[in-house]
């Protein structure tokens, strides 16, 4: 299939020679090729510009038009109960600025039980671009704009593609060829409505009332389009009375209500019954009706009865995750530098666990700082949300690999560049155990032990003190192993004598390394597909070039007290490729659980839409909220959701497996979680047939839980 160039394979055929090229490591990156026009598979993009010229001071009109293949549509800035939004990202020169897309007005496109919102056959997206007015004339500027968008049909395809027009600017502006179809296309946009508008809710349903002044014929048809989802239930019918010049428009509320913003509001699209007439639609902003009759599915488990049991919670998930994949390396390594001290370092023993304890509760600290930054702002967010960042992701598996490097032996921990980052978790003294306890909460975050959910869920509902102390409580958990090696003679005593064969056993710990980054290149692949795959390779390459390297200058510098120059800039040029893929990765797309239905067959992708209407039909409906960066989601698919015994049970049962995939951060699947009281995944949730209360399952499953669940056969 041909698809256009993206973004991280040009910066890849950039990179990759720069870093390999040993005798120009200061060679420039190659550019890829912009045009006003790029062709996709399924549809045509094209920038246009209403004017050639433009004089300074002057407000024009951009436009991309994107022509699409019969049966495919594109979406509104709300794509209703999936798809997504297309954007434009500019690049401009000093003196002209763009401003936001002025949304044409949308279709209905229903899809199954789904109601989405968008375009077909073609759309034209206006953006004002504005010339300041002290701008250089006369002067010819060259604009550069990326746009992403999303076509779709039976399956959906992210596109995307780089454009770049010239403007002039000079005393006289004169029209081009394009304004014709921009004009158009700004005489049907939704005008601003001449009356006023309200939200309100009650008793489950929205309603619109607009009026006095309304002005409609009996025979139109009257929709209405919300700008924020989670708002309506989109699918739903629309209820509409016209009274006199008023005009009232109710539609019942989303199944799991959002929050939103305080201003929000939509258009009201006014459809006469002559098919050749074209719509009118009316723009309005309105304060946000109140949610406090929302109502949210009931958590099912027992919340925490106070503070202190959430800590206790707390402590004991953390200590939990001392073993786990992701953790136990990293208390390993460090472990082994504590045989290395020998009978005689019981006080650097004690320090190095009281330093590896603050450098836990420190990062846990400013993780749950973090948190509350970001629930502040209104975001919709969770444990392990940083790894819902492909470009965190993509940093974690540098670290990691140069960390296995470092074990293996390519080059050992010093000064410079090459330890400022990685060589902090390994060498000597306090700063190495500080910083290992920071690289342990780091990579536990993929992980949910048993009694964190509960604990997690309570702490990201509380004041932002009782959150902050049930995460000390956490991190004291996951602390405490090695600080009771550290104290305790008697457990110290139990590690082997030093050796030979530490030497042996550091390089054995570098394999866990290698296949905790392995896995999160995985992790990356499904976040952005084949192109994150190839990002993260390419990253690993590098990475490894520029420690092979630094191991030769090390060698050479002892010999010769000597640091080769070719071999540091070669070693730099690598590690400047290495964070150009970071920056790639960074804005890059996501692929999106909506955009890509599940390979698995019988598991459906889960939305807040499809689990209402399976629970109208009265069907039973098991969904599990997951992510390709939870261990111990991976684990339980593995030991329990996917074994033979528990699929026969799924098709017996006739129960509809719903997966909710929050690998990329999806506020839709936040919201359910949070209406469990929970934060994070795992959640098994089994909805029984015929109704009734929602069962939620443990978070560390087997075949013979789950069977369980499901009752008898």
């Amino acid at each position: 299939m041909v698809r256009p160039m993206t973004s991280i394979i040009t910066v890849l055929r950039a990179a990759v020679p720069a870093a390999l090229l040993v005798l120009a490591p200061f060679a420039a990156s190659a550019q890829s090729g912009s045009a006003p026009q790029v062709v996709t598979e399924h549809s045509r993009a094209t920038l246009m510009l209403s004017k050639s010229v433009a004089t300074p001071g002057e407000t024009l009109w951009a436009a991309l038009k994107l022509e699409l293949d019969p049966g495919w549509h594109t979406y509104w800035r709300n794509s209703g109960d999936s798809g997504l939004a297309g954007s434009i990202t500019w690049t401009l020169p000093e003196g002209v600025s763009a401003g936001e897309i002025a949304w044409p007005t949308p279709e209905r496109v229903p899809y199954g039980p789904l109601m989405n919102f968008g375009y077909s056959d073609k759309v034209i997206l206006p953006v004002p671009l504005t010339v300041a007015p002290g701008a250089t004339a006369p002067r010819t500027l060259s604009l550069e704009a990326k746009a992403m968008w999303l076509v779709c049909a039976d399956i959906c395809i992210p596109d995307e593609g780089g454009f770049a027009i010239t403007l002039n600017v000079d005393a006289a502006g004169t029209a081009s060829i394009d304004a014709a179809e921009i004009e158009g296309a700004l005489a049907a946009l939704p005008q601003p409505a001449p009356w006023p508008v309200a939200l309100s809710k009650a008793n489950g349903t929205v309603v619109v009332t607009a009026g006095p002044g309304v002005a409609i014929a009996d025979s139109s048809t009257v929709t209405y389009f919300p700008y924020d989802g989670g708002l309506i239930d989109n699918a739903a019918p629309q209820t509409v009375e016209k009274n006199a010049d008023r005009l009232t428009v109710s539609v019942a509320e989303a199944p799991l209500p959002l929050d939103l913003p305080a201003q929000t509001g939509g258009l009201l699209v006014m459809s006469p019954e002559q098919p050749e007439a074209s719509p009118i639609a009316y723009s309005f902003t309105a304060a946000a009706p109140a949610m406090a009759d929302a109502t949210p599915l009931a958590a099912p488990q027992t919340e925490p009865a106070g503070l202190v049991l959430a800590i206790a919670f707390a402590f004991l998930g953390g200590l939990i995750l001392n073993l786990m994949p992701c953790v136990l390396p990293v208390l390993a390594m460090k472990a082994l530098s504590l045989v290395g001290q020998g009978d005689n370092a019981a006080a650097q023993r004690r320090r190095d666990g009281l330093l590896y304890t603050l450098g836990v509760m420190v990062t846990f600290g400013a993780l749950a700082v973090g948190l509350l930054a970001l629930r502040a702002a209104g975001a919709e967010i969770g444990w392990g949300f940083q790894l819902q960042s492909p470009a965190f992701v993509l940093v974690l598996v540098y670290v990691l690999m140069a960390l296995g490097f470092s074990l293996s032996g390519v080059f050992t921990i010093g000064g410079g560049i090459m330890g400022a980052g990685q060589g902090l978790t390994q060498r000597g003294g306090g700063a190495g155990a500080f910083f290992t306890g920071a690289l342990a909460v780091v990579v536990a975050t993929p992980c949910t032990a048993p009694f964190m959910g509960v604990a997690m869920g309570f702490a990201m509902t509380q004041p932002p003190l009782d959150m902050f102390v049930v995460f000390q409580g956490l991190a004291l958990g996951l602390a405490a192993p090695f600080l009771a090696l550290s104290f305790a003679p008697r457990l110290a005593a139990l590690l082997p004598k030093p050796g030979a064969w530490m030497d042996r056993f550091k390089q054995v710990l570098a394999f866990p390394m290698y296949a905790s980054a392995a896995w999160l290149v995985w992790v990356l692949s499904q976040q952005l597909g084949p192109e994150g795959f190839a990002a993260a390779m390419a990253g690993v390459v590098l990475i490894g070039m520029a420690a092979w390297t630094w191991g030769l200058i090390q060698d050479a510098a002892q010999a010769t007290a000597r640091r080769p120059r070719l071999g540091i800039v070669t070693g730099l040029a690598a590690l400047i490729a290495a964070a150009g893929l970071v920056g790639a990765v960074a804005d890059a797309p996501g692929i999106g659980a909506r955009a890509t239905a599940s390979e698995d067959a019988g598991i459906e992708p889960y939305s807040a839409a499809r689990l209402e209407t399976l629970r109208g039909e009265g069907k039973a409906v098991f969904v599990n909220f997951t992510a390709a960066w939870c261990i111990t989601c991976l684990m339980n698919e593995r030991v329990a959701l996917n074994t033979p015994e528990v699929k026969a049970a799924f098709a017996k049962g006739d129960i509809v497996y719903l997966k909710a995939d929050w690998t990329n951060r999806d506020p839709a699947i936040t919201a359910a979680l949070a209406a469990f009281g929970r934060h994070g995944v795992p959640l098994y949730v089994l909805y029984p047939a015929g109704g009734g209360a929602a069962q939620v399952l443990p978070q560390l499953l087997t075949a013979g839980s789950v069977l369980a669940a499901l009752g008898p056969k």
